[in-house]
């Protein structure tokens, strides 16, 4: 054993720096796999509030430059703020359909300092109930958390579905002969790499399928250049450049309810990372993670910037490449504030094909799926309980994903959650845990004596089952 260090000096894998270039690298390899999901919701909110494409590019610019910010806030974090897990942020999904509503109702010129006011509001107040909500930790044991992080994967699964057909519905070529057969192409050249190289070359995999993809997509016709020829060099998101924000109740009371339903997903996120990365997230850590996407939140509309939260696409990514070095997706932060610096950069980022990021994507969101399963595996499925919370949880999870229009009778105002699989799917998991595992006498002899992950507190009263898990006694909390 001499020359080793002992087990207690050891940095955990999390902690750990890379070389420079596997650090870039990998970072960049993030950076990829997330870039749609951010530059997106801009996209879709900038022409609902009348803006013009030159001033949807900057709109896209901030939210790059804000994901970067909340990324670093996230990884590395400072005080009590940031889970200092590789767990990367940006523009929720969550907020477009009541933003894009918030538009609509606004007279133009005013839709988004409205936006941005209620967007400031709906983030100092998740900040200030981030401790508070963190202690929702206990009442996520594996059945909760199984049945959630298989919730995300497959929520995620239908978006790269739609970029392996071209991104837009509208488009001619939407499902083509030809976008199939690049995401499939990709598909396979990811398979491919991850099987034959080794290594550090294993570990992008994802990356170089990606430019391997792109590179094929140039004579096949479907990259496109105009893009880079048309953006600047240099591009700052000027504060408060769509005017100073205004403050709207009906407005702030939407993205005040956006906020939770992100504060719920982000939750859900980050157990599945720290059960992937092998440092559970316990009450702290979430309570970290909280403030870092609450605190994201709020500043983001200083530069123009929108709500954020975890981005579980990532997820997949440090799942399947088994980097878990939180600096690799801090560098990943920074080459986003690079790239809202740089529209320049941006713009090379963004020839991907979204059939060749869908093919990839296939690979990202089921990895994510299958450690969902992996963590199920654990909670005590010969239960017929928790066998019926998993089957009920994953039912009303995927109707948003089955049926699109399920819900489309119902007060807009609550299909901000209902819209969510991920959001509906956890509450349903969370309440028929309490019912069945919580809240019901049981043998004391048959009911699980732990609590549920990150729980400091291990011993139960013998009345009160709180696992809903294996009945093994659950981790120490990391730190």
């Amino acid at each position: 054993m001499t020359g080793q260090k002992p087990e207690g000096d050891r940095k955990h894998p999390v902690d750990e720096t890379l070389p420079p270039l596997k650090m870039f690298t990998s970072g960049l390899q993030h950076v990829a796999a997330m870039y749609a999901g951010v530059v997106a919701p801009p996209m879709i909110v900038g022409p609902a509030c009348g803006l013009s494409a030159t001033e949807t590019a900057f709109l896209m610019g901030a939210s790059l430059f804000t994901a970067g910010i909340a990324t670093l806030l996230q990884t590395l974090g400072f005080w009590k703020v940031g889970a200092r897990l590789p767990f990367v942020n940006g523009v929720s999904f969550a907020g477009v359909t009541p933003m894009v509503a918030i538009g609509k109702a606004q007279s133009p010129g005013h839709a988004l300092p409205v936006i941005f006011g209620a967007v400031i509001v709906a983030g100092v107040l998740g900040f200030l109930l981030a401790p508070y909500f963190s202690k929702l930790v206990r009442f996520f044991p594996p059945v909760v958390t199984g049945t959630v992080i298989t919730l995300i994967g497959v929520s995620l699964l239908p978006v790269a579905f739609n970029w392996s057909q071209g991104g837009n519905p509208q488009a001619p070529d939407f499902g083509s002969v030809t976008n199939i057969g690049m995401a499939a192409l990709t598909f396979v050249i990811v398979l491919v790499l991850r099987r034959v190289l080794r290594g550090f070359l294993q570990q992008i995999a994802i990356l170089l399928g990606l430019v391997a993809g792109t590179l094929i997509a140039i004579p096949v016709g479907i990259t496109h250049f105009a893009a880079l020829g048309k953006a600047s060099l240099i591009g700052f998101p000027t504060p408060f450049h769509f005017g100073a924000p205004q403050f709207d109740i009906a407005a702030i009371v939407s993205m005040c309810i956006v906020m939770l339903v992100c504060m719920t997903e982000s939750t859900a996120d980050m157990l599945a990372l720290g059960k992937i990365v092998g440092r559970p997230a316990d009450e702290r850590t979430i309570e970290g993670g909280l403030r870092a996407d609450t605190l994201g939140t709020a500043l983001s509309p200083l530069f123009n910037g929108f709500a954020n939260s975890a981005f579980a696409q990532n997820i997949g990514l440090v799942a399947m490449t088994k980097v878990r070095s939180r600096y690799v997706v801090a560098t990943g932060g920074l080459i986003l504030i690079v790239l809202g610096l740089c529209p320049v950069a941006a713009s090379v980022i963004s020839l991907v094909p979204l059939p060749v990021l869908g093919g990839a994507g296939i690979v990202l969101f089921g990895s994510v799926a299958a450690s969902g399963i992996q963590t199920l595996a654990s909670a005590a499925m010969e239960k017929d309980d928790n066998a019926l919370i998993v089957a009920a949880a994953v039912g009303i999870g995927l109707i948003p994903i089955a049926a699109p229009d399920f819900y489309h009778a119902l007060p807009k105002n609550l299909l901000v959650v209902l819209d969510s699989g991920i959001s509906t799917g956890c509450l349903v998991a969370i309440v028929l845990n309490l019912a069945f595992n919580h809240f019901r006498n049981r043998d004391p002899e048959t009911a699980p004596d732990t609590g549920a992950p990150g729980d400091p507190e291990a011993a139960q009263p013998p009345r009160l089952a709180t696992d809903g898990g294996a009945g093994e006694p659950a981790a120490a909390p990391a730190h």
